[in-house]
Parts: structure tokens; C-alpha cells; sequence
């Protein structure tokens, strides 16, 4: 019954099980949320749009996503000449090279450097949250 559509303002992670910062971050927002869709681009390819959303609502390009020495680890090409949608096919192709995950709580978007910056994002969320909504 659950479609991505119908999730538009549920909780969010996106993010490569690949990657540390990821199953970390993965696993604070896991402990502290009921409703929470993971995407690991590693199994689930992430389209265009939405690559494009996200750097969108982050402020950022879309190869500010890509971690420039991993991808530089696997790939002989200059990331200079990379466009748009090169770099979508960049992170669809070897999603190893997301470098930090992106966390959405509700409407709010955020690049997730360090996983333990998660549980500020979640501590005054819950709180205000209790209590704001206790009228």
C-alpha cells in the first residue's frame, strides 16, 4: 500500500551501505524514528529528479554529492568536464562514491557530515515537538 508518493513528508534517508557515515547516521535516525524510509543507493537507484531535489533543497551541485578521491580511486577521467547528468550517472553507477548521506526530517533537508550531528537535528525536533503540539 505504501508508495513513495504517499511519503512525501515522512522522514527520509538517503544514503550507501557502503559507507560508515551512512550506517551510522542510518542507525541513530533508526533508533529515534517510527517512520523512517531508508534508500540505499546501492539497491535503489535514485533518479535524476530526485538527485537534482535534493542538491536543490541542500544548496549544492549534484557533484558535491560524489566523494572526489573515491571516484578518483575507481575512474581515470578529469571530474572537471562532468556535468549534471554525468554525475547522476556517476552516483547511479558506483554509488560507493556518495560521499555523505542526505537525511530529510519532514520538509527539512540536511547533509550529514558526522553522525552524531543527527542526534541534534532529532533532540530538539522531539522536543519541541511535545511540546508545541500538547495544546
Amino acid at each position: 500500500m505504501g508508495t513513495i508518493a504517499k511519503h512525501k513528508n515522512m522522514n527520509k534517508i538517503y544514503y550507501s551501505s557502503t559507507s560508515s557515515i551512512g550506517k551510522q547516521t542510518l542507525g541513530y535516525l533508526k533508533a529515534s524514528l517510527k517512520d523512517l524510509l531508508d534508500i540505499d543507493i546501492t539497491k535503489t537507484k535514485v533518479t535524476g529528479t530526485q538527485w537534482k531535489e535534493l542538491a536543490e533543497h541542500l544548496n549544492i551541485k549534484i557533484g558535491d554529492f560524489v566523494d572526489e578521491n573515491t571516484y578518483a580511486e575507481t575512474n581515470d577521467i578529469s571530474n572537471a568536464n562532468l556535468d549534471e547528468t554525468d554525475w547522476i550517472k556517476v552516483l547511479n553507477n558506483t554509488p560507493e562514491v556518495l560521499k555523505y548521506p542526505v537525511v530529510i526530517l519532514g520538509k527539512s533537508y540536511h547533509h550529514i557530515k558526522n553522525p552524531s550531528d543527527v542526534e541534534k537535528l532529532l533532540e530538539p525536533n522531539s522536543k519541541g515537538l511535545d511540546e508545541k503540539n500538547s495544546i
